[in-house]
């Protein structure tokens, strides 16, 4: 069975052009057949396919090359290149209402689209009801368009848009505009589509809307493909390297988190049963710490997001716990959090040596983990709740 979408090696180049000299050069290269000299590469490498009913969203950062991905799918502008195959109907919800007509009514745009769309007169007839319904912005259909708030152009536009029913229905950030009403008439439209068979490609900086409208995501990072997969996999990974991201800016701040000069110190960490743990799952921390006078220092484990934000910690002295000499300096400890309630996400262990009494913090160490998982729950940790 055909894909219904097919992207192979996709790549865009804009030319750059910065001087007078450079603009100059461009057209002089264009006129003679040839590439610009100097590109900006925002598309290069994307390979997908989209089965019928399959539904993908597309992740990244600002100028990662999302909505250009987009354009190209939808045929607004060639990709330089690569191939783009398309089995099916395109309906593209990117910028809602830029073909309208200001001075034309609601009403008149209504049939000023499907003409442009190529939509038969018959066609448009039978689904003017529906999309009058669907706007659901009253008397106002019959004003002209610059009479309009620009939620009622996004509403207008939409209802087009989605009348028609594409088989393949691209959208750029469309849930992010408008009304709390109208977000959520769009993603019980896109939900039932998605049902009766339709196939779904988003580009959104929502994780929630990506997680609970697509199977599969693509991260693209400056241009290229990071990581594809689980749209709740490849969400989490993208989430994470927002973290860690901020927790680099904040690092000047963290002083308190540096490495103290002392005599107590961590000689190792291991986690068990590894880097990747499964949510629910018992989750092991243990290591050696030195002593150099022979006596049982205290340990602090502690768990933070990969941005720095503490989620729990707690201190051999809380518990009463005495550490166990193993060997000569070394004593032992030995932490097992039970059915591990962290929610899916990367995190960090941080392991401190303390004297005996706990009240001087000397070493500390550090630890990445992951806790993996689906579910669409916010926050840090899955807390035990019964509803009704």
């Amino acid at each position: 069975m055909s894909a219904l979408l097919e992207v192979s090696g996709v790549g865009k180049d804009y030319a750059k052009v910065e001087t007078r000299r450079g603009r100059v050069r461009l057209v002089w290269d264009l006129l003679r057949g040839r590439a610009a000299h100097e590109v900006f590469r925002a598309l290069d490498g994307v390979d997908f396919e989209l089965q019928r009913g399959a539904s993908l969203g597309v992740i990244g950062e600002n100028g990662a090359g999302k909505s250009t991905l987009l354009k190209i799918v939808a045929g607004v502008i060639e990709p330089t290149r690569g191939s783009v195959r398309v089995n099916g109907r395109v309906g593209a919800l990117l910028e809602l209402g830029s073909g309208f007509h200001p001075d034309y009514s609601g009403l008149s745009n209504i049939e000023l689209s499907a003409a442009l769309l190529g939509i038969p007169q018959k066609e448009i007839d039978a689904k003017r009801d529906e999309i009058i319904a669907f706007a659901d912005i009253g008397e106002h259909i019959r004003q002209p368009i610059k009479t309009y708030s620009s939620g009622m152009v996004i509403r207008l536009g939409f209802a087009i848009a989605t009348a028609l029913r594409p088989e393949v229905l691209i959208t750029d950030e469309v849930l992010a505009v408008g009304d709390e009403s109208f977000q959520k008439k769009c993603i019980a439209w896109i939900e039932e589509y998605l049902k009766t068979g339709g196939t779904l490609l988003l580009c959104s900086h929502s994780m929630y809307h990506i997680q609970k409208l697509c199977r599969v995501a693509l991260w693209l990072r400056d241009g290229r493909p990071e990581l594809y997969g689980p749209s709740a996999d490849v969400s989490q990974a993208y989430l994470a390297f927002h973290e860690e991201k901020e927790a680099r800016a904040k690092q000047p701040l963290a002083a308190e988190w540096a490495r103290t000069a002392g005599m107590y110190s961590i000689q190792s960490i291991e986690l068990t049963p590894g880097g990747r743990v499964a949510q629910g799952t018992d989750f092991t921390i243990s290591g050696e710490v030195y002593s150099p006078d022979g006596r049982s220092p205290a340990v602090l484990v502690g768990i933070v997001r990969a941005d720095g934000t503490s989620v729990y910690g707690v201190a051999t002295d809380m518990d009463g716990i005495t550490l166990d000499k193993v060997r000569g300096d070394r004593y032992l400890f030995s932490l097992t959090f039970l059915e591990l309630a962290l929610l899916p996400g990367k995190y960090v262990v941080r392991v401190h040596a303390l004297d005996p009494e706990a009240v001087r913090l000397f070493d500390h160490v550090e630890r990445e983990f992951v806790v993996t998982g689906e579910t669409r729950e916010f926050g840090f940790v899955q807390l035990q709740h019964r509803w009704g």
